[in-house]
Order: C-alpha cells, then structure tokens, then sequence
C-alpha cells in the first residue's frame, strides 16, 4: 500500500494547485496546516522542509529509490507528481514540451502578477498608514489583462492549454485565474478562457481540491498581525 504524502498546506491558489493535483492523481495525503497568517511558515520544523518559508510543500515516505523527499515550490511538486505517477503532463516530448512552457507561464508570470494585483487592490489600502497607490494598481491590473488576453488567444482553439488533454498546466493557473473577479478584470473580454475555467471546474477532483480547507479563508487585510506576517519581514 503507498504510503500518504504529508502535504503542508493553506486554501490558496498555490495551495489549490497541489489538493487538485493529488485528487486528479488518486494520490493519498495527510493534510498539515500551514497558517500562513499565523506565521506558521516560519516554524524552523517547515523551514527545514520549504527554506524559502512558502507553502505549499510535501514530503513523500515514497520518493526515488524508495528514500524520502521534500519537495517545495508548487511548479516542481506539480512535475514531481506527474512524473511519479505518469499522468498529465504529456505522453509525447511535444506534449510535454507544451504542458512545461504553459506551466512556467504561470509560475513566471500570471502567479506573480495577479498576486501582486491582489496585494495592490486589497491588501496595501487596507495598511496603516495606507498605502493605496493607483500606479501600482494600474501597473499590475493592466499585466494581468494583457495575460488574460495571451491565454485567452491559447484557448481560441484547443480545450486545454497543452492541447486536448488536461494536465499539470491546467492545475497551475486554474487556482490564479478563477479569481479574476479580484484582479478587477472584464471575464466577458476573455470568452475562451471563461469556457476552460468552466471546463476544468466540470472536473470532480478540481471542485474537491478547491475545496479543501476552504472554511479557513479569511480576510487577512482586516488582521494587523496576519498583514506582518504574510508581507513583513522576519528575521532569521
């Protein structure tokens, strides 16, 4: 029988890529919290598994040659995962040349982007003193539309953004996009993209995975404390 992967985790869009992956992937977990509001990320037990003191992370009991593995950064556990298991990314070196460059996509550009739009529209007025910066606003809103725009365009004609076949890729901007409504975007300028979110949440495991946790997503920009925690700096 395998043994759980401990996963290490918050009901966040990065979070959300991994408790997707796992049940699209029939993957048993044990599920270790990880309040990132709390500060909990800062625990020297988590440090030791993610050292850049961000969730979500695993250690699988199970990894190569049998031995143990901790694995941080939500791009390299998706691609660990799918190569332990075979499953969505790619059955050609095409395909999984696709499935990689959608995947660095996200993790080079729209996480980034529209966590920084999230930051500068909900997070940073909220501040004291406030810090509600309109270019700021304007700089990430606008790069995140004009990704939008780039993945909408991928959309036109394909199902999913490797091809016509889910994957890793998917798991990864799904979470991100979906909340474009936070982003203030138009979803009615992005029509591709509005029927592959809608495809994808079609999918079982992607409303279970979504779900996990979900009672725990609060309002942090409401929390002084829970602001230091997740934008401060903290000593080492």
């Amino acid at each position: 029988m395998q043994k759980p992967i401990d996963l290490y985790y918050w009901p966040t869009p990065n979070g959300w890529k991994i408790t997707i992956a796992l049940a699209e992937m029939d993957l048993p977990y044990t599920l270790n919290l990880v309040n990132i509001g709390a500060g909990d990320q800062f625990a020297p037990d988590f440090l030791a598994i993610a050292p850049n003191n961000r969730m979500p992370a695993i250690v699988d009991p199970d990894g190569p040659d049998g031995a143990p593995i901790s694995i941080f950064e939500s791009g390299a556990i998706l691609q660990y995962l799918a190569r332990k298991t075979g499953k969505f990314c790619g059955t050609t070196e095409r395909e999984r040349i696709e499935v990689d460059q959608w995947l660095m996509w996200q993790m080079g550009g729209l996480g980034p982007m529209a966590g920084q739009a999230h930051h500068f529209i909900k997070y940073a007025p909220a501040m004291e003193p406030s810090q509600d910066i309109p270019y700021a606003k304007d700089r990430y809103r606008n790069e995140v539309n004009r990704l939008y725009g780039v993945l909408n365009q991928r959309l036109a004609d394909r199902e999913f953004v490797a091809g016509d076949f889910f994957s890793i890729a998917d798991m990864a901007i799904w979470p991100w996009a979906g909340l474009w409504e936070g982003q203030e975007q138009d979803i009615s300028q992005f029509p591709h993209m509005k029927a592959w979110l809608d495809r994808c949440y079609a999918r079982p495991a992607v409303v279970a995975g979504r779900a996990v946790a979900k009672e725990l997503r609060g309002t942090p920009q409401n929390d002084k404390e829970a602001q230091n925690n997740l934008f401060g700096q903290k000593a080492r």
